[in-house]
């Protein structure tokens, strides 16, 4: 077992607070562009099936018809599976977990600050250490609660800022050789 400090603790939360700050920023971002697409291409389909409509208006014929009835077919079906799969919702679920992340890790960056100028004792550090992670915990809590298993497989995605992030990890803790014990050696996500 290794030993790991308050402080490493906190550093540690940090760390996992900003990695998943990125992972929903980043399927935020993701997900935004992909409703732009589907928006655009659902407008594009609209636009078919008016135009094989005026058509048909003016020139009457079956392939027309046809045209005009395929057209209506796609975009009508583009437009429920843009409802089914609730992109707006999604997006608007991880902008608002990534922002409630951002000011997470603001606060740990405070209180990291407020240790190293040596404001807090040890008590109080333990206390908004406590009260942080539930805070962390608490920007979960409704965001998710359709796209559970989407969520979890997006967290579980290794990319390189979180290959580079875990190496650090690991040499804080390798680091924390000399700290004081604490019973959690790995923060909760």
């Amino acid at each position: 077992m290794f030993r790991l400090g308050v402080v490493d603790h906190v550093r540690l939360n940090l760390e996992h607070a900003s990695q998943n700050y990125t992972v929903h920023a980043k399927a935020a971002d993701r997900l935004a562009a992909r409703t732009s697409s589907v928006r655009i291409g659902v407008l594009v389909l609209l636009g078919a099936a008016t135009g094989a409509a005026m058509l048909n208006l003016i020139q009457p014929g079956r392939p027309v018809q046809i045209t005009a009835a395929i057209a209506v077919l796609l975009a009508f079906g583009a437009h429920a599976a843009y409802i089914a799969f609730d992109f707006e919702g999604r997006v608007d679920a991880h902008r608002a977990c990534a922002h409630r992340l951002w000011q997470v890790c603001d606060r740990y960056r405070s209180l990291l600050a407020e240790i190293e100028d040596g404001l807090l004792d040890r008590a109080s550090i333990l206390q908004r250490r406590d009260e942080l992670s539930a805070q962390v915990q608490a920007a979960y809590d409704q965001a998710f609660a359709l796209d559970q298993r989407a969520y979890e497989a997006l967290r579980e995605i290794p990319d390189e800022d979180t290959r580079e992030a875990d190496a650090g990890t690991e040499f804080a803790i390798a680091r924390s050789g000399d700290s004081a014990a604490a019973p959690s050696a790995h923060p909760s996500r």
